[in-house]
């Protein structure tokens, strides 16, 4: 087991821990989580020996082997299979070690270290590392090109499945699902629950926390607080704790009372409706995650443009590529006001050149491209970091998109995005990722955009950040198109899906699970050797049970998002109940200077009771839509 005692941790004149206690037992998976900045990457490196604690133990079992993601890979001319294999360390140490008794010709050391590889299934290595490569994202031909080749994120890739390759007793990853696309963070989570070590994961991504760990270590208040779960059950135990302090939390708490009332009161009314039970994972999902974001240091939104011209964009019968080499082909999109799209393929597919495209990066090879006068474009690049001066403070970088505007304006402004005192006016050459990625988003935000194009937008930032993103894009009134490995901002932000396959793009029916079951659906096919009639069978049924999904998505989405709506508004409405309830249960409420207030509030409060209990009306009605949709489609395919 890892045990950290009383431990003190500094750096520079900045205490990261102090006094601090931890036990990991054998086997445990951890998510390591906590705000940029509270020492998550330094416990890391003290763990891995590259720093020492200023107090206090560090107990690891001296002979665990421990691997990490390298931060660096060098220009080698070796192949990208070799590379990964160079993981394994007690693999290359004993080959070499048989290369020389060979050389020797040893025949004792020869059959001795012949046992070890045999023991440590060495046989096995090349094909383990096919199988990292291969679910990391790379084809056949790519494994075999040297490492040099590659560009900086399939580099990180590579390293990332070196690690992957050791049989390490402790793994330790660092923001894993940075530079990965959404296949590949599926794979990855399903590969990390079938490995035999103790793993301690940062990240800022909660479903690949919530898939991937059983443990949850809160770095805050420079404490390490262990909680017995996945990221939702740290998110419940730590609600529960806020709960018990005072005045801060007041105001939240009411609003958790109130949203957890609306969800009894129709729970028992629909219990049988597929999607009723979907909205009240999320209702119960949102629970969960609002007082852990109490104490967020983020704050904003985006006004509201000043033209929402329709359509904002039109696509017909657009070729597009590189060199003249078409990439995606035929592709006609109708781009309206208030469209939220989540873009959807494997990585590869075309989906970043389809956005370059919709920014005007890239030229047509055929085809039209028709844009509105009034388009304004907000564009969030993978790259975009590259763009910022690093010369310059976060307040030189808003002034030089409107000049006239006061330098107070724009510190207020920015401190939404937490960029306050002096440093919105340092230069932000030491800042981190994360900082740098919210200075980008805030000058996008500052544009008053009306199609925003965000592709991988949570690439270095925090959970607390990710969350005010998530409910800022959720009121943002133009049209917005996502590509993301984070699931939770893509269900949250979007409501239709576009699918890049096969260099066409089409609409995606179906939600994410639906998604997630098409793709190992695809990778089945592609993998399964010819099918026996029994096999053949079972083919049958899964193509029918996607045409059911499909049927039902198609039916069911104006259903859906009336639905949506109605518990948009309710949830207002809950809000207003509150605030007057919470006003009534006042003792100066009733006092005599209170008493026009007084009024008003009781009005204001039999108003939004009456249209609460239309709209729960008409919500029910339309559960019971979808569940005569749902019965209907059974009977409709049972009858194929």
């Amino acid at each position: 087991m890892i045990e950290f005692k009383n431990l003190t941790l500094q750096r520079g004149m900045k205490v990261l821990l102090d006094q601090a206690n931890l036990t990991i037992n054998p086997n445990q998976r951890v998510g390591l989580i906590g705000k940029n900045g509270t020492g998550k990457s330094s416990l890391f490196a003290l763990i891995k020996g590259e720093i020492m604690q200023d107090g206090g133990d560090v107990l690891i079992p001296k002979h665990w082997k421990i691997a990490a993601v390298a931060q660096e890979t060098p220009a080698l001319a070796v192949s990208a299979s070799e590379y990964v294999l160079q993981g394994d360390a007690e693999l290359q140490q004993l080959q070499t070690a048989l290369a020389q008794a060979e050389k020797e010709n040893d025949g004792m050391k020869m059959a001795e270290y012949h046992a070890k590889l045999e023991e440590i299934e060495a046989y096995t290595a090349p094909a383990r590392a096919a199988k990292l490569l291969h679910g990391l994202g790379f084809s056949q031909e790519e494994s075999a090109k040297p490492v040099k080749d590659f560009s900086g994120g399939w580099r990180m890739r590579l390293n990332l499945a070196q690690a992957l390759m050791c049989r390490a007793d402790l793994l330790l990853l660092d923001e894993p699902t940075n530079h990965l696309d959404l296949e590949t963070v599926l794979w990855l989570e399903n590969h990390l629950a079938q490995l035999q070590c103790t793993q301690i994961i940062i990240s800022h991504d909660r479903d690949f926390l919530n898939a991937a760990t059983n443990q949850t270590v809160e770095l805050s208040n420079q404490k390490l607080t262990q909680y017995g779960g996945n990221y939702d059950f740290y998110q419940n135990e730590r609600a529960m704790r806020l709960a018990q302090q005072q005045a801060a939390y007041v105001k939240q708490q009411a609003h958790i009372k109130h949203l957890q009332s609306f969800i009894d009161r129709f729970k028992a009314k629909a219990t049988k409706a597929v999607q009723a039970q979907s909205r009240m994972k999320a209702l119960a999902k949102l629970e969960r995650i609002a007082p852990a974001h109490l104490d967020s240091e983020f704050s904003f939104e985006f006004e509201s443009p000043a033209h929402l011209p329709n359509p904002l964009l039109k696509l017909d019968k657009v070729d597009l590529g590189y060199g003249g080499k078409a990439v995606l082909h035929d592709i006609s999109l109708s781009l309206e006001s208030g469209a939220r799209y989540g873009l959807l393929g494997v990585n590869g597919s075309g989906k970043s050149t389809f956005i370059k495209l919709l920014a005007g990066e890239l030229d047509v090879l055929a085809g039209q491209v028709v844009k509105s006068e009034k388009l304004n474009i907000g564009y969030f690049a993978q790259h975009q970091l590259d763009t910022l001066r690093s010369d310059q403070s976060p307040v030189w970088h808003i002034q030089q998109l409107s000049p006239d505007v006061r330098e107070q304006e724009i510190r207020n402004f920015l401190g939404g995005f937490n960029f306050v005192g002096d440093m919105a006016l340092q230069k932000i050459e030491p800042f981190s990722g994360g900082e740098k990625a919210r200075l980008a988003l805030a000058m996008i935000v500052w544009q008053k955009p009306n199609l925003l194009l965000l592709d991988e937008p949570t690439n270095h930032l925090d959970l607390d950040m990710r969350h005010a993103l998530t409910v800022a894009l959720q009121s943002f009134q133009g049209a917005l198109i996502v590509v993301s490995h984070d699931r939770s901002l893509l269900e949250a932000t979007t409501d239709n899906f576009l699918l890049i396959d096969k260099g066409r793009l089409k609409t995606f029916e179906g939600d994410l699970n639906d998604y997630r079951l098409w793709r190992l659906a695809q990778e089945n096919e592609t993998d399964a050797p010819p099918a026996s009639a029994s096999t053949q069978n079972r083919k049958d049924v899964k193509r029918m049970e996607a045409q059911m999904r499909q049927e039902r998505a198609k039916r069911t989405k104006p259903i859906q998002q009336k639905i949506n709506q109605a518990e948009k508004e309710m949830a207002e409405l809950n809000e207003i109940q509150a605030e007057c309830e919470s006003f009534l249960a006042q003792e100066e409420a009733y006092s005599e200077e209170n008493k026009v207030k007084l009024q008003k509030t009781l009005a204001k409060l039999s108003e939004v009771k009456l249209k609460l209990s239309k709209l729960e009306e008409s919500w029910l009605l339309w559960q019971e839509e979808l569940e005569q949709i749902e019965s209907d489609l059974k009977v409709y395919f049972a009858d194929l």
